[in-house]
C-alpha cells in the first residue's frame, strides 16, 4: 500500500482509501506549526501533524469503526465521521488541522492512510463509505 520513509526526500507513496489516486506525504517537523505534507499531483496540503497522534488517540478511545466522510472546505462534513472531527472546535487543535485556507478539507482522505502505514489504524478500501478503527 505505501513506500518510503516519510521524509521530503523519501516520502511515502500512498494511495487514497478507494484505491484510485496515488499521492505522497512526508513529515514536515521543521514548519511552524510542524506539518503533514500532502503532495497530489502539483497541488500540497499541509496538515497540523500532531493529526497523526490525535487522530489515533481519538480512534482509540472510540474504540470502533468511525466513517471517512472525506469532503472539500467548502462542502459541509457529515456528522460522526473522520472529516468532521478534523474541523470539530472540540478537536485538540480546535478547529480545522488543515493548515493551507481553500485546502483545508479532505482530511479524511489524505490522513487515514498515513496512519495505516505507521500500522497506527485499519483503513477500508471499498469504492465508497470507507471506516477506519484502531484494531
Amino acid at each position: 500500500m505505501a513506500d518510503g520513509s516519510g521524509t521530503p526526500d523519501d516520502p511515502w507513496l500512498l494511495k487514497t482509501p478507494p484505491g484510485k489516486s496515488e499521492y505522497q506525504a512526508w513529515r514536515d517537523e521543521e514548519a511552524d506549526p510542524p506539518a503533514l505534507v500532502v503532495q497530489v499531483g502539483k497541488t500540497q496540503l499541509r496538515y497540523h501533524l500532531r493529526c497523526i497522534e490525535d487522530l489515533h488517540a481519538m480512534l482509540k478511545k472510540r474504540g470502533d469503526w468511525m466513517l471517512l466522510g472525506s469532503a472539500d472546505e467548502k462542502k459541509p462534513a457529515k456528522d460522526d465521521t473522520v472529516e468532521a472531527w478534523g474541523r470539530d472546535e472540540s478537536n485538540p487543535v480546535g478547529g480545522w488541522y488543515g493548515l493551507r485556507k481553500g485546502y483545508r478539507g479532505r482530511f479524511a482522505n489524505y490522513v487515514p492512510p498515513v496512519l495505516e502505514r505507521l500500522g497506527l489504524a485499519e483503513v477500508e478500501h471499498n469504492a465508497r463509505g470507507n471506516r477506519m478503527r484502531v484494531p
